[in-house]
């Protein structure tokens, strides 16, 4: 089930997997999935590879990104309520 659940995932094709390649059914995989991740076993699984991965010394993060598809982008200036004040009652910034 597991190599089906990463074929699935990989490759983008439906659940519909061939019966040659030994997955089993593309169902019974999709319902694993469903389970294991209510479960947290994905995560669970991510923890201990990274633990392992760790321990031996084998990330590199110098090619690592952080990606910005959850921060807000606003175009052009600032509307006036959105704009920070710097009047009295606001703390002095630090930077």
């Amino acid at each position: 089930m597991f190599h089906g659940i990463l074929f699935a995932l990989h490759t983008g094709m439906a659940w519909e997997l061939p019966q040659e390649l030994g997955f089993g059914s593309g169902m019974t995989c999709w319902r694993r999935l469903a389970d294991w991740t209510e479960a947290g076993v994905w995560l669970r699984l991510h923890e201990f590879l990274l633990a392992r991965l760790r321990s031996a010394n084998a990330l590199d993060f110098s090619l690592a990104a952080v990606g910005g598809s959850r921060i807000r982008a606003l175009k052009g200036e600032p509307r006036r309520d959105e704009a920070l004040s710097a009047g009295a009652g606001c703390a002095a910034s630090i930077t």
